[in-house]
């Protein structure tokens, strides 16, 4: 979608979707202009998904960036999109790489980057990063923003 008169799911009353494969990204047009381009960033603090073999609930620090071309990702579609995990049983690295292939696929971007924080299972904490390639020369890249594991230090 490319236009916001097909937006379906914002202003609207939506049920969460029942898997991440059922879920719909909606996207909205985006003028990048001349220059460097910009990087948008989404925060999800309290991701949940499920492992596969006990199905006991996984928390996770998702951060995505992403350098927009024509398309930016509709932000209630992907709080829907990501929710829809909650019911999801995979493992974190399947989980954090599957969220950045869809908003790649959904907005086709310049460039689009993920950092999975998980919070430790078993005693080990998992971080999961995968992006589609190098940055955009020129765009500020914050650092995530998210410490790496301490425990209780």
């Amino acid at each position: 979608m490319t236009s916001t008169e097909n937006l379906t799911q914002l202003g609207a009353r939506v049920e969460t979707p029942a898997s991440p494969e059922a879920a719909t990204l909606e996207t909205v047009p985006f003028t990048r202009g001349d220059g460097v381009p910009a990087i948008v960033r989404f925060t999800c603090p309290e991701f949940t998904s499920l492992c596969p073999v006990t199905g006991q609930p996984d928390f996770a620090h998702i951060v995505i960036d992403y350098a927009p071309d024509g398309l930016l990702v509709e932000s209630k579609s992907l709080k829907l999109f990501l929710t829809s995990f909650r019911n999801h049983g995979a493992f974190h690295e399947d989980c954090t790489v599957m969220i950045g292939r869809r908003v790649t696929e959904a907005t086709r971007p310049l460039w689009l980057r993920i950092a999975g924080y998980w919070y430790p299972r078993g005693g080990i904490p998992i971080d999961v990063f995968w992006q589609t390639g190098a940055p955009p020369e020129g765009a500020w890249l914050p650092e995530t923003g998210v410490p790496p594991y301490r425990g209780r230090g």
